[in-house]
Order: C-alpha cells, then structure tokens, then sequence
C-alpha cells in the first residue's frame, strides 16, 4: 500500500471501531472504492469528514441505502489490493468502468472481490 493508503487505512481502523463502522476498501489501478456499513448519522459524519480530508481526491458518493444486515461485520476497514493484472481492473471488461458504473454492479464487483480471495488485510 502507498504511504497516504496506509496512513488513511490507520485512521480508519481506529475511528470506525469506535464508531461501529464496518466496511471494505478496494485499491486499484488509479481508483478506489469504500463501501461503508453503520448507522446513518454516523456514516455522514465520516462523508463529511472524508470531503474534507486533504488526502481523499474527487470524492463521489455512488449510494446510499438502507441494509437489513452487514456484510463486513468483521472488518472495521478491509483493504482490498487489486493487481494491475487483473482483467477488471485493467478495465478490459466494458461492463465494468468504476466511473460510470451503477451502484448495483459496483456493489457486486466487490462482493466478486471479496469471495473470489484477493489480497485482503484488516
């Protein structure tokens, strides 16, 4: 991880166990993605605090939803470590461009991420 990946990851760690915020960061060629799970105030104050956050660039919030349960419940922030290998992120698949792609499949790519055992450290 880049030294601003792992100083951002360390602030996470900390602030999200004593917040109850769960979540994945995945890390890959140019472009990140965070999904987050708590409680809604508390997941706008962390939007408001990202924004605001010197280190985080072109911030975009891609959803917003209600959830009947957590899927990261173990993770105060996993990182996710894509190679430049990987087809996806080579973005040799047209159905899959992290700058226009819906929530939906985004949420699913993830997930794929997440089952398929890339690199991941908590």
């Amino acid at each position: 991880t880049s030294t601003i990946t792992g100083s951002i990851l360390k602030t996470a760690l900390v602030f999200n166990k004593v917040h109850q915020i769960t979540g994945v960061l995945c890390q890959g060629k140019g472009f990140f993605l965070q999904m987050f799970e708590g409680e809604r105030s508390v997941i706008n104050q962390l939007y408001g605090r990202i924004l605001r956050d010197s280190r985080h660039k072109d911030v975009e919030m891609i959803s917003l939803q209600e959830i009947s349960h957590r899927k990261f419940g173990d993770w105060s922030m996993a990182l996710i470590d894509l190679s430049d290998s990987d087809p996806m992120v080579m973005m040799q698949h047209p159905e899959f461009d992290p700058y226009s792609a819906s929530s939906e499949l985004l949420s699913q790519q993830i997930d794929e991420w997440v089952t398929s055992g890339k690199p991941i450290h908590t």
